[in-house]
């Protein structure tokens, strides 16, 4: 009588309109993330190795990587934290290097510049911070994401509100004396001025 009682809880369970609506909206997003993890031809030749799911995969992963982290589970959550800030912005940062476009290098140098100057801090004081910062590599981390996700563009963000406004602050002192109205102009008054930097060309140069 139990074994009957209990399938036709779990057939009630299965059928009920809010399981089904969450199961839609589950198998939704996992394609979705799916869609979008096949931009990258590394993670398709990574599934046709592994015959594993891209999705599914990047899922496992994250879960594993926020059991290390939130529970430092054998004092790990610090060098997961900082490979998850590294890698694929890495990654994207040589895509940005080797793309004839100039939008996404100020997402990445951005990140860079936030990303190491949180490490910098971690390694003056990595004791204090987690003294009086509980679960810092969790908030790290998701701020971490939040800067690099493709979606949300947050190092660009960060840029466009925080760092350019306090720069500009800085160098419009200097506007009286150079006379230019953008306060990150250049100065090419100085003679052999090269705005390029350089006149050797580049290895990475398209033919």
């Amino acid at each position: 009588m139990a074994a009957p009682q209990s399938q036709q809880i779990k057939q009630n369970f299965l059928n009920h309109p809010y399981t089904q609506q969450a199961s839609r909206f589950a198998t939704g997003q996992v394609n979705a993330l799916d869609a979008e993890l096949n931009k990258y031809p590394l993670l398709r030749n990574i599934e046709q190795q592994t015959k594993v799911p891209k999705a599914y995969g990047v899922l496992a992963l994250a879960a594993s990587s926020v059991v290390l982290i939130f529970f430092n589970f054998l004092g790990l959550a610090q060098p997961v934290s900082n490979l998850i800030g590294w890698a694929l912005p890495a990654y994207l940062s040589i895509q940005a290097i080797e793309s004839p476009q100039s939008n996404d290098d100020k997402q990445w140098l951005t990140y860079w510049v936030v990303f190491g100057s949180l490490n910098l801090a971690e390694s003056m004081g990595v004791r204090a911070i987690l003294y009086w910062v509980p679960m810092y590599f969790v908030f790290k981390t998701l701020f971490t994401i939040w800067l690099m996700l493709p979606a949300t563009r947050g190092a660009e963000v960060l840029y466009y509100n925080v760092l350019r406004p306090v720069i500009g602050n800085v160098k419009q002192k200097s506007q009286q004396t150079t006379g230019q109205t953008n306060p990150f102009a250049k100065d090419t008054s100085a003679t052999g001025y090269n705005p390029a930097g350089t006149t050797a060309p580049s290895s990475f140069e398209r033919k």
